[in-house]
C-alpha cells in the first residue's frame, strides 16, 4: 500500500510540474525575424501582406499529462515487484501516448482563425507577426510593431 501512495504522489507532483510548463495561451507569435530583439521591442513600417491560417490539431500537453497518469495507475495494479514497476511505466507511456492522440483528435477542426502579418520596417527588415485578429488592418497600412503585436498608426 505504501508504494500506491508513493507513486500517487510522484504522479501528482509530475502533473503539477508539467502543467506548469504547458501553455494555453493564445497571445500571437513572433519569429524574431527583427534587427535585435534585445534592444528593440517597436518598429514601424508598412504590410505587405495578411495571410489566414488556421491552428488545428495543436496539443497543449495536457491530454498526454493526464494519460500518463491514467496509465501508471492502472499499471500499478499489474503484477508486484519489478514486474509491477515495468507496467506502471508502460502505462504511464502508453497512457501519455493515448492522451496526446485524443486531444489532437478534440482539438481537430476547432483551430482558431490567426492571421500572418509580414511588415516591410523602415530599416529594410521584414517582420512576420503572427496574431489573432486584425481589426482595420489592410496591406498598404502603415503600422507599428510593438511587443509582436501590429497597430495602426
Amino acid at each position: 500500500m505504501k508504494s500506491n501512495q508513493t507513486i500517487a504522489a510522484i504522479m501528482i507532483a509530475t502533473t503539477a510540474m508539467l502543467s506548469g510548463c504547458a501553455s494555453t495561451s493564445s497571445q500571437p507569435v513572433n519569429n524574431g525575424s527583427y534587427d535585435n530583439p534585445a534592444s528593440s521591442s517597436a518598429g514601424y513600417g508598412t504590410i505587405e501582406s495578411i495571410q489566414v491560417t488556421r491552428n488545428d490539431g495543436q496539443t497543449n500537453g495536457a491530454g498526454a499529462v493526464v494519460g500518463g497518469i491514467v496509465g501508471a495507475l492502472v499499471g500499478n495494479q499489474v503484477g508486484s515487484g519489478s514486474g509491477r514497476t515495468a507496467a506502471t511505466v508502460a502505462g504511464a507511456v502508453g497512457g501519455a501516448v493515448v492522451g496526446n492522440k485524443v486531444e489532437a483528435n478534440r482539438n481537430a477542426g476547432n483551430g482558431q482563425e490567426m492571421y500572418q502579418i509580414n511588415v516591410r520596417l523602415q530599416n529594410g527588415a521584414t517582420r512576420t507577426v503572427v496574431q489573432d485578429s486584425v481589426y482595420d488592418l489592410r496591406v498598404g497600412n502603415r503600422v507599428r510593431v510593438v511587443d509582436g503585436r501590429v497597430y495602426r498608426y
